[in-house]
C-alpha cells in the first residue's frame, strides 16, 4: 500500500514539474487573448464588412474597405504626418534620454531628487501637457513666438504650417517621454559592472570613449527595447494632435489636415463618418506599419550587434597575435 502511495506521489510530482510552468504563465496568455488577440481578430472581421456606427453590421464586402482606404489621399496624408512627427520626436527623444541617463549615472548630489525630477513630465496627463503647449505655441501671443521675436524672427504659424505644427507636436511628446526613457536607460547603466569602466580608464580611454565603447554596448538590449516602445508609441500618437487645435476643423488635424495622424484619421472615420468598416481597415494597416517598423529596428540592431562582435573578435585576434609575437 505504501509503495502504491509513493508511486502516486511520484506521478503527481512529475506532473507538477511538467505542468506548473505552463500554469504559471497561463494567466498572461489568457489576459493577452482577452484584451489583445481577440480585439485584433474582431477588428479584422469588422474590416471585412460594411459597418455603420448607428446601424451596426451590414453586408460582407471582403477587402473592399482596405482598397478604399489605400486609394484615399487623406490616409496617405495621415501616414506621412505620422512618420514625420515620429522621426521629429523619437530621434531627439532617444538621444537626449541617453545623454540624460549618462549624466544621472554620475556621482551627483541629491541623486534621488534629480531622478524623480526627470520623471515629473511623465506624471502629467497628456491633456494637461497639450493644453500648456497649445498656449505656448499660440500664433498670436504665445511664448514661443515672443521668444523668437526677441531674436528678430517673425511669428511662426505653428498651427497652420505643416513642418511647424509637426515640430510643436513632437516637442510635446519629447517633453513628456524623455525623462521616462532616461530612467529606463539609467537602470540598465547601473547594472553595468564598474570594473569595466576602471579597466577602460586604465587603458587610457576617456569619458567619451568609455561611453561609446563600454556603456552603449552593455545596455544594447535595453536600448533596443526603448527604441521599439518609442516606435510603437510614436506611430500611435493621438492625444497631442487631437487637442493641439480643437477650435479649427473640429480637432481632426488642422484645416488642411496638416498634422492629422493615422490614429486621428481613424477616429474621424469611425465617429465623424460613422464608417467602422474602413476605420477597422485603417487600424489593421497601422498595425502592419508598426510591425514593419519593429522588424526594421530589429534587423538594424542585429546587424549593428553582429558588426560589433566581428570588430571585437578582430581585436582579440590581434591582441593574441601580438602576445604570440612577443614570446
Amino acid at each position: 500500500m505504501s509503495s502504491t502511495t509513493l508511486t502516486r506521489r511520484q506521478r503527481l510530482s512529475r506532473l507538477d514539474v511538467k505542468a506548473s510552468p505552463y500554469l504559471y504563465v497561463a494567466p498572461f496568455f489568457v489576459l493577452f487573448g482577452l484584451v489583445g488577440l481577440f480585439p485584433l481578430v474582431y477588428t479584422f472581421v469588422v474590416s471585412l464588412r460594411e459597418w455603420d456606427l448607428l446601424k451596426g453590421p451590414g453586408e460582407w464586402v471582403g477587402l473592399t474597405n482596405f482598397a478604399n482606404v489605400l486609394t484615399d489621399r487623406f490616409f496617405w496624408n495621415s501616414i506621412g504626418n505620422t512618420i514625420s512627427i515620429f522621426f521629429l520626436s523619437a530621434v531627439p527623444q532617444l538621444i537626449v534620454a541617453l545623454l540624460l541617463a549618462a549624466v544621472l549615472d554620475q556621482h551627483l548630489k541629491a541623486k534621488t531628487f534629480w531622478r524623480m525630477s526627470v520623471l515629473l513630465p511623465y506624471v502629467v496627463t497628456p491633456v494637461a501637457v497639450t493644453l500648456i503647449f497649445t498656449s505656448i505655441f499660440n500664433e498670436a501671443d504665445g511664448l514661443a513666438n515672443n521668444l523668437l521675436n526677441l531674436i528678430g524672427i517673425a511669428d511662426v504659424q505653428w498651427k497652420h504650417d505643416t513642418l511647424a505644427s509637426h515640430i510643436a507636436i513632437a516637442t510635446m511628446v519629447n517633453w513628456r517621454w524623455t525623462g521616462y526613457n532616461a530612467l529606463i536607460l539609467l537602470a540598465a547603466m547601473q547594472a553595468v559592472p564598474r570594473d569595466l569602466y576602471e579597466s577602460a580608464a586604465l587603458d587610457g580611454a576617456g569619458a567619451a570613449r568609455r561611453f561609446f565603447s563600454v556603456t552603449i554596448p552593455s545596455i544594447r538590449p535595453t536600448l533596443i527595447f526603448v527604441v521599439i516602445t518609442a516606435t510603437i508609441g510614436g506611430l500611435q500618437i493621438f492625444a497631442e494632435p487631437r487637442l493641439f487645435d480643437v477650435s479649427n476643423a473640429g480637432g481632426i488635424g488642422g484645416a488642411d489636415r496638416q498634422f492629422q495622424t493615422t490614429v486621428l484619421y481613424l477616429w474621424e472615420m469611425a465617429f465623424f463618418r460613422r464608417d467602422f468598416g474602413e476605420a477597422a481597415a485603417i487600424a489593421w494597416l497601422l498595425f502592419l506599419l508598426i510591425v514593419a517598423f519593429g522588424l526594421i529596428n530589429f534587423a538594424i540592431s542585429r546587424r549593428i550587434a553582429t558588426g560589433e562582435q566581428r570588430v571585437e573578435s578582430r581585436r582579440v585576434r590581434r591582441a593574441l597575435a601580438r602576445k604570440a609575437g612577443a614570446r
